[in-house]
């Protein structure tokens, strides 16, 4: 299984196939040909060594709360109520 984390592009190599993307002070080279180049600063979704998606803020988010409430279920301090409000406020169709 693959997890992409969301990486904010912080660098563009000359050709623009390569970015250099960053999340919490960790950099890393990515590869950029399925999305294209991208402005300084845009967030997208890296799995493998790929650039795969670019991430809206409200998403972003969303993807932040997921992977902080992911960190908190495997270091133990897990509590579902802090977790996920926003399908607390979906109502059923």
């Amino acid at each position: 299984m693959c997890l992409s984390v969301p990486m904010r592009v912080v660098d563009i190599e000359a050709d623009g196939d390569l970015a250099v993307v960053e999340r919490h002070g960790r950099r890393e080279r990515v590869n950029m040909m399925l999305l294209g180049p991208q402005p300084l600063g845009t967030w997208v979704l890296v799995s493998l060594g790929f650039a795969k998606e670019v991430v809206e803020t409200e998403e972003l988010a969303l993807i932040e709360e997921a992977l902080a409430a992911l960190a908190a279920s495997l270091d133990g301090s897990y509590d579902a109520g802090e977790w996920f409000r926003d399908l607390g406020e979906q109502r059923p169709a």
